[in-house]
């Protein structure tokens, strides 16, 4: 009788461990982002961050960063964690290399069945791009 208290009492825990890291993702409320002086870049979704050394804006890469600093803690680092550090139950943003430009826009414009919110609604590309050459800029892509 004592053995089947003790499993209950183990497999009580472990569902609770399990919700509390299920719900500790959270309820994301996107944030508003001031983009300064970055040019608008339109709602159509562009396939390349313009902000990257070598592409169109790149003149403009070290402010992309400094807004996509701001907008990340606002709007990632939540789930993500601080400098794209996640703590394990998200992507640790710095390592997913294998995220081409168009896949990173999808994403953070449509979300995910998982937790992720679209985000299309509420940032703009300029903000968005922002982002990416800021978790650029802190994983040495």
């Amino acid at each position: 009788m004592s053995y089947s208290k003790s499993i209950q009492k183990i497999l009580c825990a472990g569902a609770l461990v399990w919700a509390a890291a299920a719900s500790g993702h959270g309820n994301v409320t996107p944030q508003p982002v001031d983009t300064g002086d970055l040019p608008d870049l339109g709602r159509e979704a562009l396939n390349e961050n313009p902000f990257r050394d070598g592409n169109e804006l790149s003149k403009l890469n070290s402010e992309a960063v400094e807004v996509g600093m701001s907008a990340y803690a606002g709007n990632c680092a939540g789930c993500h964690g601080i400098e794209a550090q996640s703590g394990g139950l998200t992507p640790d943003l710095r390592e997913l290399t294998e995220w081409d430009d168009e896949y990173f826009i999808g994403r953070v414009m449509n979300g995910t069945d998982r937790g992720m919110p679209s985000f299309k609604s509420n940032l703009g590309q300029t903000a968005i791009w922002s982002i990416r050459t800021y978790v650029e800029s802190v994983s040495g892509q």
